[in-house]
């Protein structure tokens, strides 16, 4: 017997319903909008650099889902809106021997921002007749561990014929951290476990000038629980010359020669290093040619091919001037 046609039609729209609000019931349920704001920036430090400059610094945030930047206040207005991987910046173009008032506040992805930070002041320098004599290079820098993720650096003082206004403490020719001319030490914090690291300190007076670089310090942190010893090579120097610059290494202990070592320049590959025979013992040593115009610099890393084939950790980082008769090397 034929159904009638309206019947039909009932029918189809009730299963039509019913697989739709079936469907609703599987779907996922939206994510919860995020209304936490990140926690308050600690450890705000503010450093006067100069007559004109002042270097802020802070401990990072904690957020439920990421902190995403950081914003720093002058006298409560904002001045610099930064990315949440940096935690440090000079404020410029400030009013000489005047005190300035520096807070800190971190935002996440939804846009909701911390309270601010505790207030910090620093006052900028007197400013001083034309000074362009860089202070001496610091010297006898030497670095210790605190646990595996952080490290503490002193060194013997620089002196100027005005005065040291500031350290600042370089990693792989970035300036990581800044401290006043009256220290002498410097505690880094947020290094990586199983990591070789390279630091090297100038001394900075209320001029902007800065010393060369002091000899690097080395250090390699311990590796995290149940992680394998570091195979990083060690005492890395580079020496250059004119038209060139010339390596020289300890490769790791792998159990095995080492034949292959891969170059990094500036972080990127740059080539790989091949004996075609047994490597000699003891140091190894490589010299390449450079085109580049006198005074460019150059971070450099080395990392070796290990028995099973696979890179192991990089060098600690070397910083050369090309067309400089110089030595960078450990300490």
């Amino acid at each position: 017997m034929q159904r009638p046609l309206a019947a039909s039609l009932l029918t189809a729209l009730a299963l039509t319903m019913a697989l739709s609000l079936a469907a609703c019931a599987g779907a996922a349920a939206p994510a919860p909008k995020d209304t936490r704001a990140p926690t308050v920036p600690t450890g705000v430090t503010a450093t006067a650099g100069s007559a004109s400059t002042v270097h802020v610094m802070w401990s990072a945030a904690a957020d439920d889902r990421a902190v995403t930047g950081y914003a720093v206040y002058r006298e409560g207005r904002k001045v610099k809106d930064l990315p949440a991987t940096t935690l440090m910046t000079d404020v410029v173009g400030l009013a000489p021997a005047t005190p300035h008032r520096f807070t800190v506040r971190a935002r996440d992805a939804a846009g909701n921002v911390s309270p601010p930070s505790a207030v910090v002041t620093a006052t900028t320098l007197r400013a001083a007749a034309e000074d362009r004599r860089p202070p001496t290079t610091p010297t006898a820098l030497r670095v210790t561990a605190d646990g595996s993720r952080a490290a503490i650096l002193r060194w013997s003082p620089a002196r100027d014929d005005t005065r040291v206004t500031a350290y600042d403490v370089y990693q792989a020719d970035t300036r990581i951290h800044t401290v006043p001319g009256t220290a002498t030490t410097a505690h880094l914090t947020g290094l990586r476990p199983g990591t070789a690291y390279a630091f090297t300190v100038r001394a900075r007076d209320a001029a902007e000038n800065s010393s060369p670089d002091s000899a690097p310090a080395d250090l390699t942190t311990a590796p995290s629980a149940g992680a394998p010893p570091n195979t990083a090579p060690r005492d890395l120097t580079a020496t250059a010359r004119k038209g060139e610059i010339t390596l020289a290494w300890t490769p790791p202990r792998t159990g095995a020669p080492v034949t292959h070592h891969e170059l990094h320049l500036d972080g990127r590959f740059a080539t790989t290093i091949v004996w075609g025979t047994t490597p000699p013992p003891g140091r190894a040593t490589y010299t390449f040619p450079v085109q580049d115009p006198p005074g460019t610099r150059y971070t450099v890393t080395l990392r070796a091919q290990l028995p099973d084939g696979t890179w192991g950790d990089f060098s600690a980082p070397r910083t050369v001037v090309v067309g400089a008769s110089s030595r960078a090397g450990g300490s």
